[in-house]
């Protein structure tokens, strides 16, 4: 298995990601932490898919996509900080004024888990942070201790996999997610 990781520059692949079956469901796509909660609350059915497909149409997409042999199988958003709203996000700290970057979905196609996608598809959303300038990527995890954490609320990673990726706790939040606390982690891309 040779996974690739590009920018989410096609929006069919990252409708197989994280779109609905249904183009008129009521799903995330995504767009809770990337786009203001006014907006979020604003946009139902449809509207949201529009709103995604001018996302990845912007100079900056809205994350990345791993490929196995060419077929989307993994995604993760990745993003400023500025521009999510993690910059004013009340449990989420901010640890200094760094112009960091949020990773804060990773998610990967059933039928293609358990294969360790995550992994490339963290380092590929790391790597492309740091193409475009990033000088630190933080995730806000949880801290799980190796307990199952329930699918659905799985998107927020785990502060085993962040480690093996490199990121270092370095802050707690007020944030908890099936029943984990969310921590801050970090991976410095200063040379």
């Amino acid at each position: 298995m040779a996974i690739e990781v590009w920018p989410a520059r096609n929006f069919h692949d990252v409708a197989a990601l994280v779109g609905p079956k249904r183009p008129d469901a009521n799903v995330c796509w995504c767009l809770s932490y990337r786009i203001g909660s006014k907006d979020n609350r604003a946009l139902t059915g449809a509207a949201r898919g529009e709103r995604v497909r001018q996302l990845v149409r912007e100079d900056l997409p809205l994350g990345v996509l791993a490929y196995d042999d060419g077929e989307p199988v993994g995604w993760a958003a990745v993003h400023p900080r500025a521009g999510t709203t993690f910059a004013t996000n009340r449990r989420i700290p901010h640890v200094d004024d760094l112009d960091v970057w949020s990773l804060w979905c990773v998610r990967v196609r059933p039928g293609h888990r358990k294969r360790g996608i995550s992994h490339p598809l963290v380092a590929g959303a790391v790597e492309f942070a740091r193409t475009h300038g990033a000088p630190a990527v933080e995730a806000y995890p949880v801290d799980n201790d190796g307990a199952r954490v329930d699918l659905t609320m799985a998107y927020v990673g785990t502060r085993a996999l962040f480690e093996r990726a490199g990121f270092v706790k370095v802050a707690d939040t007020g944030s908890v997610i099936n029943g984990f606390p969310r921590i801050l982690m970090r991976r410095d891309l200063r040379p």
